[in-house]
């Protein structure tokens, strides 16, 4: 009767630690990188201290904002085991058709807000239906929508650009507009980041994504349904993105066919710097916020050093293999250090 009444006592705490242990591995990446980026910022201010002066500051978060958007939508792909190539691609498309709708019109921000998040939500569920019900590989699918929007974005266009005369002012006043010294978009992104990160860990479904990226056969097991899970990550991601879409054209009010492109490779560099595993099932949104402001920093803070812009892509690549290998090291000691303690267990028992 002991016995029986100990052992599941015993699982509970064992599976407790198991848990403490891999949120206190990714806690400390996400102090890390927090760690990293204050040393960038102090350093490139001691060189040039303008570099926080108030513009400086303004500056620094409105060009981090639409990319932080862009990496909370793309941890959630990730952490279910696949990605999304295509956001790039999205937000160009959502910003030209966009500016093509307001252009010369007195539409409402709600309006152009809502225009944008349909087509991102549209281009989202075709790739999510062709990854989770189709079982076509993630990269190949998003790889194809990728040139697909961008080659429907580059007919539409003929060329054409909008101009910043052509949009509304309170499109406009959008991206440039501020409430008590700090711009909107940041607090747009920051927002987005907390409901996202409050969905991940409050949800079921939230933390039925992370079950999924973890073991999939394990999940399915346990009754999760993986397609719609999956299929809703890339919905959710495709929002984002016309979303971010819509805030580039009240940001920088000119915009071209070409908005975005080669922004999915950015985007995932910062969601796996911030320490979501590319191969799915850890890491918080926080960390790739993180990783997004990081790598906005460095671009920023080369060109108050007057460096030449290719370091910033040889950086980047530097701290996507940095982070990878520092996964994977992490992943085997977890494993190793779980297996251990099973080992225990059983002896115990």
């Amino acid at each position: 009767m002991t016995t029986v009444t100990d052992r599941p006592t015993t699982d509970t705490k064992d599976d407790t630690s198991a848990r403490s242990l891999v949120d206190t591995v990714f806690r400390a990446r996400e102090i890390s990188i927090a760690g990293a980026l204050a040393l960038l910022i102090l350093g490139t201010w001691i060189s040039n201290p303008r570099f926080l002066d108030d513009q400086g500051v303004k500056d620094l978060l409105l060009n981090a904002s639409i990319l932080v958007l862009l990496a909370v939508g793309q941890s959630v792909v990730v952490l279910t085991r696949n990605i999304d190539l295509s956001v790039g691609s999205v937000v160009g498309l959502s910003a030209f058709a966009c500016g093509k709708f307001v252009a010369g019109t007195d539409h409402g921000v709600l309006t152009v807000l809502l225009l944008g998040i349909a087509l991102g939500v549209a281009c989202g569920l075709v790739s999510g239906a062709l990854v989770s019900f189709g079982r076509v590989p993630a990269l190949v699918v998003t790889l194809g929508m990728l040139y697909i929007i961008q080659g429907l974005d580059y007919w539409w266009a003929q060329g054409d650009q909008i101009s910043a005369s052509d949009v509304p002012d309170p499109i406009l006043g959008l991206g440039s507009g501020s409430v008590l010294g700090i711009p909107y978009l940041p607090l747009i992104a920051l927002a987005l980041l907390a409901a996202t990160a409050y969905f991940l860990r409050g949800y079921r479904s939230g933390r039925e994504l992370y079950a999924i990226g973890s073991n999939p056969e394990a999940a399915r097991l346990a009754g999760v349904p993986i397609r719609r899970r999956i299929l809703g990550a890339y919905a959710f991601s495709g929002a984002v993105a016309g979303f971010a879409g819509a805030l580039w054209l009240a940001r920088f009010g000119t915009v071209v066919a070409d908005n975005a492109h080669g922004w999915e490779l950015t985007v995932v560099s910062a969601v796996v710097v911030g320490g979501v595993a590319i191969t799915g099932g850890t890491g918080t949104v926080w960390g790739a916020a993180l990783g997004a402001l990081l790598l906005t920093t460095i671009g920023s803070a080369l060109i108050v050093l007057k460096v030449d812009a290719f370091w910033q892509g040889a950086i980047t690549g530097a701290l996507l293999l940095t982070a990878i290998s520092v996964d994977r090291i992490v992943s085997l000691r977890m494993t190793a250090a779980l297996r251990k303690r099973s080992a225990r267990h059983g002896n115990g028992a």
